[in-house]
């Protein structure tokens, strides 16, 4: 029996290190130093490109989590191989509902705090890909889930003229009036524990009557529903009969969504 479980043992370990030089395989890794701290994102890049350049998805990891740990939930690439996508890798960081004490990582909650160190950290990620890799400037997103559909929430805030769509998942914004009309994808569970429902129900409403949307929509896919817009900013809501954890079937919805979503090409 011993040696059974040797084997195993031996087995499990193996397919763990293979899973981890598979990854490596397909990500690489970016490394800053911004104000003295060192940062990094893992990111996918495609291996062919279009003359339009490749389209970038920003994600990010809820409070506790990881670059890792988003991309294996997240999986953008899975789905859209053409794409680069970016996951990017928080610091420790107070949390407004847990971790008072920041001891794990996360984002920044709002314009200002903590010197801006994770806008900073999104502007020179968005630069670096900008040098290195031929990206198509009509087509850039973001999405994150928990503390990172926060941060989500905050980027449209600050940097809403750079994404052509959003997509916060289990997540509410206080300043959602203030923001500018963009194509957003709001996901939430009906029993979320954590970022209570309500909340998230009042931070929809609020995004729907800033980019133009009428009360009624239309069913999208399977628990969404869309909302159109005069504008061309159209909501797209996920409501899933699920707590705060990441649906399983969210990759694949954003992925349809931010296809379906590009910035108006410079007037000449």
């Amino acid at each position: 029996m011993q040696k059974i479980w040797s084997c195993l043992l031996l087995a499990l370990l193996g397919w763990t290190q293979s899973t981890l030089n598979a990854e490596a395989e397909v990500f690489q890794q970016l490394d800053f130093k911004l104000g003295g701290v060192n940062r990094t994102a893992r990111v996918y890049v495609p291996h062919q490109t279009t003359t339009h350049g490749a389209p970038v998805v920003f994600v990010f990891h809820g409070h506790g989590g990881s670059a890792q740990q988003a991309a294996r939930s997240f999986s953008i690439e899975r789905y859209w191989p053409e794409a680069l996508v970016v996951y990017m890798q928080g610091l420790p960081t107070p949390g407004r509902l847990t971790d008072p004490e920041g001891k794990l990582p996360g984002w920044q909650a709002a314009i200002g705090e903590m010197g801006d160190r994770d806008l900073k950290f999104f502007d020179a990620a968005l630069a670096r890909l900008r040098r290195d890799y031929l990206v198509d400037a009509r087509r850039i997103y973001c999405t994150g889930h928990s503390n990172g559909g926060g941060f989500t929430y905050l980027l449209w805030l600050a940097r809403g003229n750079v994404f052509a769509a959003v997509a916060p998942s289990a997540a509410a914004a206080r300043y959602a009036n203030q923001l500018t009309p963009k194509p957003a994808m709001l996901l939430a569970g009906e029993q979320d524990p954590l970022v209570k429902f309500v909340w998230q129900q009042a931070t929809m409403e609020a995004v729907r009557k800033v980019n133009g949307c009428g009360p009624v929509g239309t069913p999208w896919n399977k628990f969404c529903t869309r909302y159109p817009s005069q504008t061309g900013t159209a909501v797209v809501t996920f409501i899933y009969p699920g707590g705060h954890a990441f649906d399983p079937a969210a990759p694949a919805l954003l992925v349809k969504f931010f296809q379906e979503q590009s910035l108006a090409p410079e007037k000449g």
